[in-house]
């Protein structure tokens, strides 16, 4: 009798526990809802832009991620959104694309909005032929946004083809910001799979001879900011649709992380200086500032 009165005492425990969380999480979200606090500029003529990564889960936690996406572009009016890679989870089939992405999204893409994919380790090569990604039918591309350039690249596949592809793309580009953003991250923290060093010794060479600023990556369930290496910016934003708890380790690259809950991005490009914010599923703001373009135009570093 007395084990089934503390077996039934400890399931009332954790039913209650998880009830009071989930009212907190609640509770959290509907303030924030109401006191959204936008940190950027927002100023005329900037490039301003959403950065979600590792999304593809259809997971009631992505949705609240797009709901609070829509709630602060009514305050910070976001133009297009970059994908880190790893869009769909577990299959491609139309439902998946429908429960994954399209309904997820809808308010935003309903909006007009455009979003522009990177391919990740779990997506299929077909995803560049989807509409919606605006990939064109490629695996590999650019597009410009005001002064800024900003690189796809297909980071499971870095063959010679592309490589001298972006190469050739970046010499011929006088852009005053070069901003690349793929799966796979050329430094990390993480635990679970840390920086790609691989990747790193064939891409960094390039980002450093072609003045690359900032790089963005996703892989890693969770919200980093490098300290700058080698004159280069790196985040890494993969905490859209799935969260790696505890992941981030010590690591003396690390200038900011974030792996208790889901994240996005708002970025803020004005003249030679980069805003950023990061916002949490529950609206708080878990990391801010601004990013001094390194390099001017002649490509002598920035003082």
């Amino acid at each position: 009798m007395k084990r089934l009165v503390a077996s039934a005492m400890t399931i009332a425990f954790l039913v209650v526990s998880g009830f009071v969380q989930d009212v907190r999480c609640q509770k959290e979200m509907a303030a924030s809802n109401e006191t959204l606090q936008v940190s950027l500029p927002i100023k005329e003529g900037s490039v301003r832009f959403a950065i979600i990564g590792d999304t593809g889960s259809g997971t009631d936690k992505q949705q609240q991620i797009a709901d609070m996406m829509v709630r602060y572009k009514k305050a910070f009016p976001f133009e297009f959104v970059l994908m880190m890679g790893d869009n769909l989870y577990g299959g491609e089939s139309a439902k998946d694309y429908d429960k994954k992405f399209e309904s997820v999204y809808k308010v935003l893409l309903d909006a007009k909005l455009k979003f522009y994919a990177t391919l990740g380790n779990h997506d299929d090569a077909n995803q560049r032929l989807y509409e919606n990604f605006n990939m064109n039918g490629k695996e590999y591309y650019s597009f410009k946004k005001g002064h800024a350039i900003f690189f796809a690249l297909n980071s499971n596949y870095m063959d010679k083809r592309q490589v001298d592809w972006f190469e050739d793309e970046l010499s011929k580009n006088n852009s005053e910001w070069k901003i690349c953003f793929f799966h796979h991250p050329p430094y990390s923290s993480g635990k679970a799979h840390g920086p790609d060093k691989q990747l790193r010794e064939v891409v960094e060479p390039i980002f450093v001879k072609h003045g690359v600023n900032v790089v963005f990556s996703g892989h890693e369930h969770f919200y980093e900011r490098l300290k700058p290496q080698k004159g280069i910016y790196y985040f890494i934003s993969g905490a859209g649709g799935k969260l790696r708890a505890g992941d981030v380790g010590v690591s003396q690259v690390s200038a900011k992380s974030f792996d208790r809950d889901m994240h996005f991005m708002l970025i803020e490009i004005v003249d030679d200086k980069m805003h950023f914010q990061v916002i949490s599923r529950t609206g708080k703001t878990i990391d801010s500032g601004t990013l001094i373009q390194q390099r001017k135009k002649n490509g002598v570093a920035a003082q």
